[in-house]
């Protein structure tokens, strides 16, 4: 994992070790419920991280919500660096959010928060972040998630070339490219 991005050491060498307990879990849960088809597990977390090299102001979040979680790409590596910050995690798939309850137990991440449902029916909880790796297109995961975000809040999306056909009916935004991955930052439209 290349985390030369970030200074503490402490950090860096509890991120590998909790990297390691997820890694075994995911192979674990993956062998009997097929949580997912990645094959490249270090290539998809080191994805996941890469967004603080672009974006370093994530690190003053108070609130990240992340939106059909799966197997915690991006967001369980983002609480695994950002101690500071309470992710959200929304997945109603039973199986998925059981290994990512393991996962928190396992990891030892307490800044996290499983929510075993769709965010369309979440009331209580604002984010001024809003994370999403491939679930929908920008246009339905933005209107699905209206009733978490506030006039600030962020989207940051993990995208593939479709991108720039997603965007066509928005502004305020910015694509970071990272080799294939696309980086989408995009301001709330409330």
């Amino acid at each position: 994992m290349k985390l030369d991005f970030l200074s503490d050491e402490k950090i860096k060498e509890n991120f590998e070790k909790k990297t390691e307990i997820y890694k075994k879990l995911l192979d674990k849960f993956n062998n009997i419920h097929n949580l997912t088809k990645l094959k490249d597990i270090d290539k998809n977390i080191q994805d996941s991280i890469d967004i603080i090299k672009f974006i370093p102001y994530i690190k003053n979040a108070l609130n990240i919500a992340d939106i059909g979680s799966g197997a915690g790409f991006p967001a369980i590596f983002l609480a695994m660096i950002l101690k500071n910050t309470h992710f959200y995690l929304f997945e109603p798939n039973i199986k998925k959010a059981a290994f990512l309850h393991c996962t928190k137990i396992e990891c030892d991440l307490k800044n996290l928060t499983i929510l075993k449902k769709k965010v369309q029916d979440e009331h209580n909880i604002k984010a001024d972040f809003i994370t999403s790796r491939a679930l929908t297109d920008i246009k339905t995961l933005t209107k699905i998630c209206e009733n978490i975000s506030i006039e600030n809040s962020i989207f940051i999306l993990w995208k593939g070339s479709e991108v720039f056909e997603e965007l066509k009916d928005f502004k305020n935004y910015k694509i970071f490219e990272n080799k294939t991955r696309k980086y989408c930052v995009l301001k709330s439209q409330n």
